[in-house]
């Protein structure tokens, strides 16, 4: 019981955030347009389950069941698995020889090991859960030293989520992606950087080693032309969403 207490007390302010976000949207229902208003919905109760730690000592997922129902007893889905915020990078590479204008690109990718999805080789975008980094542009700039080794400002990074949808522009969410937002709080503020480097660094990226190993951390680079990004990372949907928003930022003058 008193581990209980100590990882509940970690934990406490991704809780009270998630309350905070729900007790706003429901809130909106006084609206006579909400499609609710007439018999509005309410947060009961919160019931917290369970939690995991993982490497590190650091707090994984909380599992918990809210009740939300309305005057006439009706209840909304609400168990959900507490993840918090995350960060993910399209890191995009151009060849110094490339002349300029030139639409030759590269991103870098990782392949590890994602026992929860059944496999060893899982290729994603470099991505980290925001934890103790003190900023989301933090969080971002230490992944990409951890997996890639690059060594970055804070200031090198360009927002995407926050260039495609300004933070908090409709007064509850962040400007994230949610993956599963049916069951899952996580949601991902998605950056990019671009550096010109020599052609033959290209072939050093390829195949490196990388990763944190107190943290069960064992990555391998990929450096693949970003016209494949959409194949290559196919089953990640950082990778997706991080095209879709380069492409749709481009197409509109915003990069």
């Amino acid at each position: 019981m008193v581990t209980q207490r100590i990882v509940l007390t970690i934990h406490y302010a991704g809780v009270q955030t998630w309350i905070d976000t729900l007790s706003t949207s429901l809130k909106t229902q006084s609206q006579s347009s909400h499609p609710f208003h007439e018999d509005p919905y309410s947060l009961r109760s919160v019931t917290i389950q369970a939690y995991d730690i993982f490497g590190g000592g650091r707090l994984g997922f909380l599992k918990l069941t809210a009740d939300v129902r309305n005057g006439s007893g009706e209840t909304l889905p609400a168990a959900a698995l507490l993840r918090g915020p995350a960060v993910a990078m399209l890191v995009m590479l151009i060849p110094d020889d490339a002349p300029p204008g030139s639409e030759e690109r590269y991103v870098v990718l990782t392949v590890q090991p994602r026992v929860p999805a059944g496999t060893l080789a899982s290729v994603e975008i470099p991505a980290g859960m925001v934890d103790d980094a003190g900023s989301f542009k933090g969080a971002a700039a230490k992944e990409m030293e951890e997996e890639l080794g690059i060594t970055i400002g804070e200031d090198e990074l360009r927002c995407l989520s926050e260039l495609a949808v300004p933070d908090g522009d409709d007064g509850l969410l962040p400007s994230a992606m949610f993956t599963s937002a049916g069951g899952c709080d996580e949601h991902i503020t998605i950056y990019s950087y671009e550096r010109r480097i020599p052609r033959d660094q290209l072939r050093e990226w390829q195949g490196r080693l990388t990763g944190l190993r107190d943290h069960g951390e064992k990555i391998t680079l990929k450096v693949v032309p970003m016209r494949d990004l959409w194949r290559e990372g196919a089953r990640d949907a950082k990778a997706l969403g991080a095209l879709a928003l380069w492409e749709g930022l481009r197409r509109e003058g915003k990069l």
